[in-house]
């Protein structure tokens, strides 16, 4: 039975530039509304299972109320189903210090601490402010005076990454953060975990009918 109430919209219905899943080899840069780039940029680190069989993708905001309170479902979802794949493309739209949050987080992955950075974000019940972001990733174990060097030697890939979220957030129709793809359905706004595994739960079976 469909989850009506979830609205799910098949990606290939709102984005019409998608690919086919033979496209997934192709570098993310070469078309950022592709299949390839939307479920599997090589520039974002993936949580979970890599080769999950069900895709979670959420665009967000460290700065976004529902975000912080969906954080702890999804990584209680990728803890216990051992099939999700978990991306999450900061969508920086709350303003400078969000902005500069993403950028920070993402330079993180150089020092192989981006899990850390985000989740030391996300998890913050504080306002963010530029100085408080530093603090609270020293705390989490990032070096940050490392990621802010990292930041200015990888600004032109960072904001590339930041870029193509942006271009697809919008061509996915999303109106505010967060927003999910959810195997191949597009998930408006948060959910609570019974309709995560809803949807998660849809989109297996719909890629069982292929």
């Amino acid at each position: 039975m469909a989850i009506r109430f979830l609205r799910l919209v098949s990606v290939l219905a709102v984005a019409t530039t998608l690919q086919a899943p033979g496209a997934l080899a192709q570098s993310a840069n070469q078309d950022p509304l592709s299949t390839a780039s939307i479920l599997h940029d090589s520039d974002i680190p993936v949580l979970g299972n890599p080769k999950g069989d069900v895709t979670i993708v959420e665009y967000f905001d460290y700065r976004c109320p529902y975000c912080k309170k969906v954080s702890p479902v999804l990584q209680k979802l990728i803890s216990e189903d051992r099939g999700l794949r978990l991306v999450f493309k900061d969508w920086p739209v709350f303003g400078d210090v969000s902005i500069y949050a993403a950028r920070l987080v993402f330079a993180a992955k150089y020092q192989n601490k981006y899990t850390e950075a985000h989740e030391a974000l996300i998890t913050a019940q504080e306002k963010l402010t530029e100085a408080n972001v530093q603090s609270m990733l020293t705390q989490a174990g990032v070096d940050v005076p490392r990621a802010q060097l990292d930041l200015e030697t990888h600004r032109k890939e960072i904001d590339a990454v930041l870029a193509r979220n942006h271009e697809q957030a919008m061509a996915l129709g999303f109106q505010g953060t967060p927003g999910f793809i959810i195997g191949k359905f597009r998930v408006p706004g948060a959910m609570d975990e019974k309709n995560f595994r809803q949807a998660i739960a849809e989109s297996r079976a719909a890629a069982k009918k292929k």
